[in-house]
């Protein structure tokens, strides 16, 4: 049963989040918050609910812009009538300026306290452990399949001002659409942005490539390495980007497959053998050594993992006479 400091404070949290808390009464939240590190993480969590329920119920949110609009009206309303009223005292003036203010406080008392409490959202990280993958929803409700090895980092206010996320390996995504604010995925080599779309990415930072694959809608590629216009992909496309130079190069896919890791199958469309061999790694949690003389090869097909032991991939993989591989001291050699 919550005690009766933590109703108020959830009463001041809930005016917070309304923008109907003055600036006294978000001086107190903003005291009590920072009295304590238990404090500090029951209105986190507080406020973390709070926003998960506005995005789902409301996509409405507070609008600076919006605020100064407001601002401007207020002040233009006064000069029409000082236009009209031309003895007005210094007196007067002051008093419009007071009232002015006051109605532009809750605003201004919103705003500060929306941005320094942005300020103190943790970020939230999940990873899926090797040879395992993971199956999670986002606030606004977005599906997101990680691979083994894979990692997603958001914050906790994601989705109030803003939908973006970090990650490293791969993910699929299932966006809901929402054309208000866009999903954003940000790489080291690259940034990803659509509004409601299905899509396949793949950039483990040990990999040379980058590789998106497009399903359903529309996404927009932004290259962090190398200055360029953005790159747009429509259904049934892919983007293989070389981190190394920056290239990009589009071209048509079945999309479909590059998802089938979620079905608990690889699916390897022209991949190299270096990064085709990390995924194996990465799903059966062995070690695996290339030769040198390997590394550029690429290779085309497909593997269930339950039901075939890396064995059995390596035996096929072998049977194009590309390649052999042997087992010695725990691990893999391919030569």
């Amino acid at each position: 049963m919550q005690n009766k400091e933590h109703i108020q404070i959830d009463e001041l949290i809930t005016r917070y989040l309304s923008g109907e808390l003055d600036e006294q009464s978000f001086a107190k939240l903003k005291q009590w918050t920072f009295a304590s590190e238990a404090n500090r993480r029951y209105v986190r969590q507080q406020i973390e609910i709070g926003f998960s329920m506005r995005v789902t119920n409301d996509n409405t949110s507070f609008d600076k812009d919006k605020a100064f609009e407001f601002f401007c009206q207020r002040v233009n309303e006064s000069k029409q009538r000082n236009r009209k009223i031309y003895s007005l005292s210094w007196g007067k003036y002051l008093r419009v300026a007071a009232v002015i203010l006051i109605l532009i406080l809750p605003f201004i008392g919103y705003w500060k306290g929306q941005e320094t409490l942005k300020q103190a959202f943790a970020d939230i990280s999940i990873e899926a452990p090797m040879g395992a993958r993971t199956k999670l929803y986002l606030p606004d409700g977005t599906l997101v399949w990680l691979n083994a090895g894979s990692k997603i980092v958001y914050s906790q206010g994601f989705g109030v001002n803003d939908r973006r996320l970090k990650i490293e390996g791969e993910g699929y995504f299932e966006v809901v659409r929402n054309e208000q604010m866009p999903f954003e995925v940000n790489t080291k080599e690259l940034n990803l942005r659509v509004l409601g779309t299905k899509f396949n990415i793949c950039n483990y930072p040990e990999d040379k490539e980058v590789t998106v694959n497009l399903l359903e809608g529309k996404v927009a590629l932004h290259n962090a390495v190398k200055l360029m216009p953005e790159l747009y992909l429509n259904p049934d496309e892919k983007m293989v980007m070389n981190k190394l130079t920056g290239e990009m190069i589009k071209s048509h896919c079945e999309a479909i497959h590059s998802s089938d890791w979620i079905n608990d199958e690889l699916f390897f469309d022209e991949d190299l053998l270096e990064d085709i061999v990390k995924r194996l790694e990465r799903s059966y949690n062995v070690d695996i050594e290339v030769a040198d003389s390997l590394r550029n090869r690429r290779f085309y097909g497909s593997f269930k993992v339950q039901g075939n032991t890396i064995e059995e991939v390596l035996s096929t993989m072998a049977s194009t006479n590309q390649m052999r591989y042997r087992y010695e001291n725990e691990k893999y050699i391919l030569y």
